[in-house]
């Protein structure tokens, strides 16, 4: 790996940097654009990977040209993001969208403005007027006729939306909070298989016993409770049969990241090195977005979201920064009797409160418009309610907060110049909650936890609890009762999602949150970082793209003593005591252990421990907690418990060497993990487009390495082992260098399906490539592409 990553490297800066490639780079194609609402001459420069870089004489125009760019490169992306999260999809698609678009508008941000833009501090005002109205420039450039109506809306029979600036902060539903789906299912397994049904369903760290709230009845928990807050939150795809967005629910434990920062004294290059790969589901095009802005007082490039200003992972020329999901709890279901007089007053103490209503109406095409109410009590949405068995249910969570807006705060930190300016500037961090990590020319390296963390008195997080006020959030832990460190003595610092809560955290008192992502990435970056030699951007990159699954270690140790008569498991057997656990394409051994583990394992488990009514709703159960039952089998397992855990090892095994030669036929030799896991994106429009517009709404498929649980983040989906999720954007920084720093962002930077950068990286990523991430001014212009010359219109 490290010698294709070197050969990889050298190649790339022979071919960007070699003499006489600045002079050929000197005259790219230049293309000048009038604009309207550009106060003085700024230029984009879109280098051969297609990031733009932009150059402004203010501040406010870099941020309004940004906004150009990203209609200009994005437009169907950012302006369906918007409908979505606006609750406006049923105008632009119909009636099948009014319930989606009703559900939306219950997590809207409906707060006090001033105190939501207060909020961000610093111009996160005006940087958002500007970028609206670069966007909006582009948009009316469409609607006039200057710019041609991009394929995707004449595919969908739509156009683009003019934007306002509270567009940008007030959805919520985009981003990513927890805990309520847990809750759910917690209290439905508990009704189902009474206490300690859940323990197979997720490991609870740090090590915790969760209790009923006193006054919750798991049982009054229905199935369906969270039909709106899945209807706001999931992605779209549309539905060929029935020419209509058919919502997709995202992968479970699919969305997380790694990161780490390393300080010089642990590198090759005497710098610190941060690396960031964020893991979301894979589209296209990609969710995010490189760009770069400079300006008198501004310098910034690295990945952000489109619909948004500014960037949240990257680096300023002087600070570098990246984020993974730090897991606090910032959600809570709540569970109201209502009245039987009056199903819109709740209980409350001794007496009762008056639901607030709002009236809101629908547009529909090819309908009339629609009339719809929305309710909330003091918590928040009503998102459930059954007048007949008298009870309502209300999700509170941090997004109804001023400040709130996913990733929205990095507009605050992406200009700090120093470790303290950094930490301030995460002070009033809302959503996600992040592990925030940081290196600086100065050779300093640190940490931050960050985000709107509820203070919870009385109870866990873990389960709903009544909403008649006896359960309430006592504000949110002060940035100062979050984890940081700075410069520690190992010389690095990285993150994954995992339980990373310092020993002596006050748990009890604070209780951030229990349901952590599983160890096994953390522990493999951990190992790699911590082995005693330096390391280089070449082993960063391999770090990255390493597909060692470390859960093979303890899981192989459990079958290496036991044989089987059946011939195919006991090849089986013989070829996982020879691997590695590593996931590589070409890996026979990767295609048996991670059928296993992924679909075989975790339901022989379950069927055997859990009780019979409560199976279905733990389904394959948690890994993490999976492998701890079996490496300490107790009486759950039977009166035998190490017998009934090795015939469990053994039969789940047959079982997923059966489906694996019924997959890739009777020949192990052939039964590579590259044949069954692979990585291709479809357009969220292929459905709907006709023969002459099918050409670049997909990409792909290609073997790919890696699984879940490896530092290649590549999570699958069961039915077909389609790569689904994992790390579409990755960064590995040299900080003080910065020339030298490189990316990929997937399947290419562009939205436009007819742009050359729609999907001209995509054989680099699923190769595990990268490249260049330029930022000189010497760099960008000898890497340059195309210009675009942008002018007032006057």
């Amino acid at each position: 790996m490290k010698a294709r990553l070197a050969g990889l490297w050298v190649l790339i800066v022979a071919n960007v940097f070699a003499p006489g490639a600045a002079a050929l780079a000197a005259k790219p194609p230049e293309e000048t654009r009038k604009v309207a609402g550009l106060s003085a001459p700024a230029e984009i420069r879109i280098d051969r990977w297609g990031v733009p870089h932009i150059y402004a004489r203010s501040a406010r125009d870099a941020f309004f040209v940004q906004g150009y760019n990203a209609a200009r490169d994005r437009i169907w992306q950012i302006d369906l993001w918007r409908k979505r999260g606006l609750g406006l999809l049923a105008r632009d698609f119909g009636p099948d969208f009014a319930e989606q678009d009703r559900a939306a508008r219950l997590f809207l941000y409906r707060g006090d403005m001033a105190a939501e833009w207060a909020a961000y501090g610093g111009s996160a005002e005006s940087d958002t007027e500007a970028f609206v109205a670069g966007i909006n420039a582009y948009v009316e450039e469409i609607r006039d006729g200057r710019r041609p109506l991009p394929r995707e809306f004449r595919i969908a029979g739509t156009r683009p939306d003019r934007w306002a600036p509270e567009d940008v902060v007030r959805i919520r539903s985009h981003g990513l909070t927890r805990n309520v789906g847990m809750e759910v299912a917690r209290a439905r397994i508990l009704c189902a298989g009474g206490p300690g049904a859940d323990r197979l369903f997720k490991k609870l760290e740090p090590k915790w016993t969760s209790t009923v709230p006193e006054g919750l009845d798991p049982c009054a928990i229905p199935a369906d409770v969270l039909k709106d807050y899945t209807l706001a939150t999931r992605g779209v795809r549309f539905d060929s049969a029935r020419r209509r967005l058919a919502a997709e629910a995202p992968l479970p434990d699919s969305q997380g990241s790694n990161n780490w920062t390393i300080a010089p004294s642990r590198t090759t290059t005497g710098r610190p090195i941060l690396a960031n790969d964020p893991h979301r589901d894979h589209g296209l095009p990609s969710l995010r977005y490189v760009a770069h802005l400079e300006a008198p007082g501004l310098s910034v490039i690295g990945a952000g979201e489109p619909a948004l200003p500014g960037v949240s992972i990257g680096h300023n020329g002087t600070i570098a920064f990246g984020l993974t999901i730090f897991y606090s709890d910032q959600e809570d279901l709540y569970v109201y009797e209502t009245s039987p007089q009056d199903p819109g007053l709740y209980r409350s103490g001794e007496g009762w409160a008056r639901m607030e209503t709002v009236r809101e109406r629908i547009e529909v095409r090819g309908e009339a418009p629609r009339e719809v109410e929305l309710r909330f009590t003091r918590h928040g949405p009503v998102i459930h309610a059954d007048p007949s068995g008298r009870k309502a249910f209300a999700l509170r969570s941090v997004w109804a907060e001023p400040g709130a807006s996913a990733y929205f705060g990095s507009l605050g930190y992406m200009n700090a110049r120093s470790w303290p300016e950094f930490q301030a500037a995460l002070a009033n961090w809302g959503t996600p909650s992040e592990n925030q990590v940081y290196a600086d020319v100065s050779g300093r390296i640190g940490w931050v936890a960050a985000g709107l963390t509820p203070a919870r008195p009385n109870w866990d997080g873990l389960l709903p609890v009544p909403g008649d006020g006896r359960y309430e959030w006592r504000g949110f832990l002060s940035h100062d009762q979050l984890p940081s460190r700075v410069d520690p003595a190992e010389g690095f610092i990285a993150t994954a999602n995992a339980m990373n809560l310092p020993a002596d955290y006050p748990v009890a008192e604070r209780k951030v949150g229990f349901e952590w992502a599983n160890p096994a990435r953390q522990q493999r970056i951990d190992e790699v970082l911590g082995g005693g030699g330096k390391i280089s951007l070449e082993a960063a990159m391999a770090l990255q793209t390493d597909p060692t699954d470390i859960t093979s270690r303890r899981l192989l140790k459990l079958l290496a003593p036991l044989k089987s008569d059946d011939p195919l498991t006991a090849r089986a057997l013989d070829l996982l005591r020879g691997w590695g656990g590593r996931a590589s394409a070409d890996s026979v051994a990767a295609s048996i252990y991670l059928t296993w583990t992924g679909k075989h394992l975790g339901p022989a488990v379950v069927a055997k421990a859990v009780p019979e009514a409560a199976r279905a709703l733990v389904g394959g159960g948690d890994l993490a907690a999976v492998m701890d039952l079996l490496d300490a089998p107790d009486s759950t397992l039977g009166p035998d418990p190490a017998a009934a855990r090795d015939a469990l090892l053994l039969q789940s095994l047959q079982a997923a060497v059966a489906e694996v030669e019924a997959r890739l036929g009777p020949d192990p030799s052939a039964w590579t993990w590259g044949r069954l896991h692979q990585a291709g994106f479809t357009h969220v429009l292929a459905p709907l487009a006709g023969d002459s517009d099918r050409a670049g709404l997909s990409v792909g498929p290609a073997p790919m390495a890696g699984t879940s649980l490896s530092p290649l983040a590549a999570s699958w989906r069961a039915e077909d082992f389609r790569v689904m999720s994992g790390a579409s954007f990755r960064m590995v920084l040299d900080v003080g260098d910065w020339d030298s720093s490189r990316f990929i962002n997937t399947p290419g930077q562009s939205g436009d399906v007819d742009s050359p950068h729609a999907r001209d990286l995509f054989e680099t990523w699923v190769k595990g490539g990268y490249v260049p991430l330029v930022y000189s001014r010497e760099a960008v212009e000898a890497a340059t592409a195309r210009v675009l010359k942008l002018s007032p219109r006057r």
